[in-house]
């Protein structure tokens, strides 16, 4: 089997010959060549590079982070704003209806090689009503012939996985007010902050009903979920109708859906296996996790596919690599209780990670992943 095959196998619910190994690689990638990290700019066109990178590692390719596999319009009566500084060094996004205007600023940080959040952009309830009406008329098309680009550059080398962005609620918690203020808003503007929740909601399935008509076929979606922040009963109350509708709705259409997965796993992966959804990725277990590797599979239950396994902290050239072996040896393990496994990072392979440790992983998957 080939790369390709041995995912598509896992997520058919079969047996591949050896556990499929597929990496994110793109922010250390970034880092690596000093390339642009650029959250103004989309790709329309494959990240050939980044794809060679992945095939010359002998890890599979899986996510198109800067990629734009559908087009987002909004109404007339809503303008949209993206604004980069002089200097490259911050983005201010911007939202303007009949009800005034809200604005969200981002950071470079040379340090980490990300974009840092400097100004949430919802400091009052009016700012609720504003995100709400200027997102729940939005219009989806889905950009075949780019979709059929990165297929066809990525080949047998991995899948393509296209995102749904954040929920209504993932919306809030990560673009616009933060945790706290998430947290204070559903406190002491509950009618309203469930009514822009649900408004946001209704309007993200219409972009899944078009990405279950597209050709797509694996469907990622997430509020960066880690269970101290959206523990299940939080969950339950405001987001799982939505992602468990969401989900029925890409099966139907014969999708898979993973469900990005990178913070706190106890209670996570159980209430995300709950919607139905097929996978869950950038599963950190332990030393950075809270759950060892068993105790993953103990909340996924034999048939939910758990994609991650060694956390970012291990990739770096400080940690001693028997250490590094150690949990990628504890993680391949798992494939004694099912084959719904995936030989991942969890999340991504950092900036600064060992070049090294990717090729080993690689061949200790090759050795010691057969079934």
């Amino acid at each position: 089997m080939n790369l390709r095959e041995r995912i598509e196998a896992v997520y058919r619910g079969e047996m591949p010959d050896v556990v499929p190994y597929m990496l994110d690689l793109s922010h250390w990638f970034y880092h690596k060549h000093r390339a642009p990290w650029d959250l103004s700019v989309a790709y329309e066109k494959p990240e050939t590079e980044l794809i060679a990178c992945h095939r010359q590692a002998g890890a599979g390719f899986y996510m198109p982070n800067l990629a734009t596999f559908y087009r987002v319009s909004y109404p007339a009566s809503v303008q949209t704003s993206m604004v980069k500084s002089a200097d490259g060094q911050s983005i201010t996004w911007g939202l303007a209806t009949a009800s005034g205007r809200i604005e969200r600023t981002r950071i470079w940080e040379e340090a980490s090689y990300s974009w840092g959040i400097r100004d949430w952009g919802i400091q009052a309830e009016q700012g609720l009503r504003v995100l709400a009406e200027a997102l729940e008329d939005r219009t989806f098309a889905f950009l075949p012939d780019h979709y059929r680009a990165w297929i066809d550059t990525i080949g047998d080398d991995g899948v393509c996985y296209v995102g749904t962005g954040y929920s209504g609620l993932g919306q809030l918690l990560n673009y616009w007010m933060g945790i706290e203020g998430t947290m204070y808003g559903m406190m002491d503007w509950p009618e309203t902050m469930r009514d822009t929740v649900e408004r946001i909601n209704a309007n993200t399935l219409k972009l899944i009903d078009v990405l279950a008509a597209s050709p797509a076929q694996y469907i990622v979606m997430g509020d960066n979920f880690s269970s101290d922040i959206q523990p299940p009963h939080l969950f339950n109350a405001w987001s799982r109708d939505f992602y468990t509708e969401a989900v029925r709705r890409l099966h139907a259409a014969g999708k898979y859906v993973a469900v990005h997965i990178d913070g706190r796993l106890g209670g996570a992966i159980r209430m995300i296996r709950e919607t139905g959804a097929d996978a869950g990725d950038a599963i950190t277990p332990t030393p950075m996790g809270d759950l060892t590797p068993a105790r993953c599979r103990d909340e996924a239950g034999p048939d939910f596919i758990l994609s991650g396994g060694v956390s970012p902290d291990l990739w770096l050239p400080e940690v001693p690599l028997g250490v590094f072996e150690a949990k990628v040896r504890e993680w391949l393990a798992l494939k004694s209780r099912s084959p719904r496994l995936i030989a991942n990072a969890g999340d991504q392979v950092p900036p600064g990670a060992d070049e090294d440790r990717i090729r080993i992983m690689r061949d200790m998957v090759d050795g010691e992943g057969r079934y």
